[in-house]
Formats: structure tokens, sequence, C-alpha cells
């Protein structure tokens, strides 16, 4: 029976993510990269398809865990009939400027606190989605062992503890008493290099802590939902890599969103919406720095002629996303099929490009001066809205049904030609604003007539069906939050979107987006809500809310991107940037008590 999904927490080194069980088993981690193949798969299967378990003998073992202040480093304790033991597991940060690209490290540091606790260390490794069990060999010494697998371009060592062969694992037993501890270690390696030396842990310990405690610190926020704005924060870097600064969408592929359903999609790339989102997020909060590095990668991913415009990409800007389906993988609950790569990257999606031009110039207010790259990309793009204006597109929620004018994603095309407008009329870039601003009419004046039924906006042109991402109009200021147009959807969507207090982004019961089966209500939406109710004074209903959607993150803060409110349950891949994000959103508008438009 697959682990609920709530019962996880993240490990991360801002360049690849494992995701832990409240039972000690790492069921989740790809190597060396988010977007690599799994070494542990069990997240979308079972113990077969690879995990990594530490946990007590003693099966009557009760766990409770936290984060180790603002950081990810996991505490688990563990309390047992002879006594108390903690497990830390991190993943280590190296805090030099130059990274060691050739490893990849995770420590499970298991530390006794009281009486004597006997561990069991249970090793499964499957490479490439489960489709490769590795060639093992014994090394090291009695004093030292080491394992070493390796199975194509990839190579681990596990060092801290005596394992043996047992049924295609590896296993081994281990005891803590009060004031001992034993560090297992796993490195990642590429198999054509030497085995690299064990990694010094006391020190990893201190890098690591200092290293996210540093970044926390700089966070600012004086409201009621400090701890989860943090935490969200926090969440948000972890999906950033390092390395090539691209944002991922969450950790994970597949976990469904009709569970027992095909709705499971892979969510490990950059869509240019969400890191366009997520960045603006972090600019809120002063982290220009993260924004400029999201913007040399921009620059690169997209590098060419702007008629080849992806709405995704890879990490390090990769173009090609496959869609394919993995048979080694059975899914999450039979949830299938499980998807590696994404078929929407070959779509066109209107609003991307009102995103970027949004972030763009979120940055430019909040100080970051234009490149002499930056500043010609962002006309490009101007100029490929304005060739595809009259053409409907698959909208911000990816539909594989036929494409529509979206009212959500023509107000993004306004909003392209409304930032490329205040780039030259505010901040002096040059550009042809005059064309721009008649566009930008011209597309107002459009919604305005054809986005707009019985007083409310409508999802798509000839519908009277609503979305809740017309949630987001405001935000990028088309309309005030009080528009009476935008108080009718507003309404509108209380009636037809609304389950036990949350939001469906729209009703899949209209065949809109291809699909069989449903979904749950999606969290981002909520929090969206809860702008929209700071906005128009509406404060006891949106502290209300919010509340209630704070309430529904696990023990150690993440959000998915869903929640089956019959079951009580996480649903969609996890962490999702979309969530958090908002969470911090909705969170600063209650702090201020007033809107402030993007």
């Amino acid at each position: 029976m697959s682990v609920p999904i709530e019962q996880y927490a993240l490990l991360s080194n801002c360049r690849t993510a494992a995701l832990v069980s409240l039972e000690g088993s790492i069921d989740w981690l790809c190597l060396p990269r988010l977007d690599s193949a799994s070494v542990f798969g069990a997240l979308l299967g079972d113990h077969d398809q690879g995990c990594w378990s530490v946990r007590p003998v003693d099966e009557t073992a009760t766990a409770t865990r936290w984060y180790d202040d603002d950081t990810f480093l996991l505490v688990t304790r563990w309390e047992s009939a002879s006594g108390v033991a903690e497990v830390h597991d991190f993943m280590p940060i190296d805090p030099e400027e130059h990274l060691n690209l050739n490893r990849i490290d995770v420590v499970r540091r298991i530390v006794g606190v009281k009486g004597l606790v006997e561990f069991e260390h249970t090793l499964r490794m499957r490479f490439d989605y489960a489709r490769a069990i590795p060639w093992v060999r014994q090394t090291g010494t009695t004093e030292r062992p080491e394992l070493v697998a390796m199975a194509g371009p990839d190579a681990l060592v596990v060092r801290g503890g005596r394992l043996h062969a047992a049924d295609h694992a590896h296993v081994g037993r281990l005891a803590v008493a009060e004031g001992q501890s034993v560090d297992l270690t796993l490195t990642w390696f590429p198999s054509h290099r030497d085995v690299p030396e064990p990694i010094d842990v006391e020190q990893a310990v201190v890098d690591t802590r200092d290293w996210w405690q540093t970044w926390a610190d700089r966070i600012e926020h004086k409201g009621s939902h400090r701890a989860q704005v943090v935490r969200s924060l926090l969440i948000l870097r972890a999906l950033t890599n390092r390395v090539t600064g691209g944002i991922a969408a969450a950790a994970t592929t597949s976990l469904p969103e009709d569970f027992g359903g095909v709705r499971n999609w892979d969510y490990r790339f950059v869509w240019l919406r969400d890191a366009a989102l997520t960045l603006e997020a972090l600019l809120d909060h002063g982290f220009t720095a993260l924004a400029e590095h999201w913007r040399e990668w921009l620059v690169r991913a997209v590098a060419g002629d702007p008629a080849d415009l992806q709405i995704m990409y890879g990490l390090a800007g990769e173009r090609d996303l496959l869609e394919r389906q993995m048979h080694s993988l059975p899914g999450y609950a039979k949830s299938s099929p499980v998807r590696i790569g994404n078929t929407a990257a070959l779509q066109y999606q209107a609003d991307v490009v009102g995103e970027v031009l949004v972030t763009l110039s979120a940055a430019r207010e909040g100080g970051l001066a234009d490149t002499a790259f930056s500043w010609p990309l962002a006309k490009k793009l101007v100029s490929y809205a304005a060739h595809q204006l009259d053409r409907p597109d698959n909208g911000m929620w990816e539909i594989r049904g036929d494409p529509h004018m979206f009212t959500h994603s023509r107000v993004m095309v306004w909003a392209t030609f409304d930032r490329a407008v205040r780039a030259v009329d505010e901040h002096g870039l040059k550009g042809p604003s005059d064309t721009w601003r008649d566009l930008r009419n011209r597309v107002k004046d459009e919604i305005d007539r054809s986005g707009v039924t019985d007083g409310h906006f409508t999802q798509y042109y000839g519908t009277t069906e609503v979305d809740a991402s017309l949630l987001l109009l405001p935000q990028v200021g088309f309309c005030p939050p009080d528009d009476e147009r935008m108080l009718a959807t507003v309404e509108k969507i209380e009636q037809d979107l609304m389950e036990d207090g949350m939001l469906r982004r729209y009703r899949t019961a209209t065949g809109v987006d291809g699909l069989p089966g449903s979904e749950y209500p999606f969290l981002a939406c909520s929090f969206w809500l809860v702008e929209q109710y700071a906005a128009t004074r509406r404060l006891k209903e949106a502290r209300a809310l919010m509340d209630r959607l704070c309430a529904l993150a696990n023990d150690v803060g993440m959000l998915s991107e869903e929640y089956d409110v019959k079951n009580r349950r996480q649903a969609g891949n996890t962490p999702q940037a979309f969530s958090h994000l908002a969470l911090v959103r909705a969170a600063d508008a209650l702090a201020r008590a007033r809107h402030k438009p993007r």
C-alpha cells in the first residue's frame, strides 16, 4: 500500500531532492539532478522499485519529526520500548562557489538519545527508473565497510554500516546507545571516475545548516503566517537549481491528480509560467540575485528564433522533453501510466510570454537593471506575442482538448504589451511603444467584448463557464479587485467551483480538458481566493480560508498540488511550487490587508 503523500518530507541540496517517509524510508531520489532517472523509486510502486530504509527493529516504535530550524536537515525521533534515538537526514551543500559536480551526497546520522535502540538498515538500489539492478561489490575494511554499486553511467558508494546481500537488497543492523552516533552516507558519482573520498560529516552538518539558515534569515514577513511563508520560500529555493538557475515546478513525477486515474504528469521541469511566478514571490522578499540567475537561464533557454519558444524546458534549458510511459514503475496507488517527460512542452500557451514580461518588469522595478541581452530578449518575446495575436491556445492548465481563446490567456497577452509599454515609458528603454500601446488597447477591447457574459468574466470566449485562473486578473492589473465584473466572477466561482470551502480549477465535467476522470480542489486556486478576499476587505473570510489551507500542510510544512477533501489527503506532485508561491502571496496580502497588483 502506498504511503500517503503527506507523510513525506523533503531533502534538498538545490541540485536534486529526496523524499523521506515518516517510516524512515527514502522512496524517491533522482541522481544527479532532479529530472535525472531515479535510483529510489518506491514512491511510484513499492520497495522493489528501490528505497533506503533506516528504522528501529522494534515495529512498535513511533516517530515524530521536524526540520532543524529553517533548514532541510530533517530530524526523526524514534521512541521504542528499549530507548529513544534520532535519525538526522540531510543532503550536504558545498558552500563554495565552485561546486563539485561529480558527486552528490546523502547523510543519515543515527544518534542515541536514551537507552539502547537497534536499527535495521535496508538498501534497495534500482537505477534508471528501476530498469537496472546494479552490479555491487564490497570494498573497504571491517572497521570502515564500503559498498560500491554501478550501472551504466552512474555509481554509488555507501559507507558506515556493514551490509550483506539478501534477495536483491542489502541489509544490516546496528545499535546506538545514549551519546553514541553512527553516520551512514550514500554518494553518487560518475561510474567512469574513481570512488570519491568519504565526506567530512561534521563539517557538512555545519556548512549545510549555516547555508540554509543564512538564506532564511533574510526573509522578512511580519504577518501571522510567518512560519508558513518562511518554509514555503525555502521550498521554492530547494526547487531552484543552484548550478543552472532553472526552477522546477515540483520534485516528483506522476503523483496522481485523480487516484487510480490517468492524470499523472512529470513536473520536474521549468515551466516559464511557474518559474516566473516563483521569481515574483522571491522578488517580493528581496531575493534579486535569484532573479538575475533565472534571467540568465531564460536568455540561454529561449535563445534563437522566438517562433521556437517552448512553454517549458529542462533544468539547464534542454528542449527535448519527450513524454513517454515508464512501465518499470507501476504507479502511485496503482495510478498509471507513470510518465517521464511532458508533451505540454509542444503546446502553445498564450499566457506564458505575459508571465515572463510581468516578472522581468517586477525585477526592473526591484532595481535589477536590464543587460545587453535581457531587453532584446524581451522585445523578441513581445514580437512573438504580436505574431500569435489571434491564435487560440491550450491555456495555463495545459488542456489536451481543443484550443480556445481562454480569457486568462488573453489577459496575459494584454499584460505582455502593457509591460512592454511601461518599460519604454517609465524606464526609458527603446522600443515601438506606440505599436505596443495600440495592441494593448485592441486586446483589452476584445476581452471586454468577448470575455464577459452575464456580467462576469468567462473561462473562454463563447462559454458561460468560469475558471479559477480568472482570480489572477486583478493581480496583473487588468482590472481592480472590486471591479463589478470581478466581483460577479468571484460569486460565480464560489457557486460553481467551490467544494467544501476549496476551489477546483474548472469543471472537468464540461470535457474542455479532453481527459477522462476528474480531479480534486487545486490548492493554489484557493490561495488566490484568499488574496482576492483580502483585496476586497472580506478579511474575516480571507483569514478563515487561509488558516484552513495552511492546516492542510503536513507536519513539516509541505503542500502538494491538490487536496482530496473527502478522504483528507494530499494529491498530485509534491512539493508543488505553485501551491507554495500562492501561499506566500496570500500571506503577504493578508499582512498588508490591501491589494498590491503585480
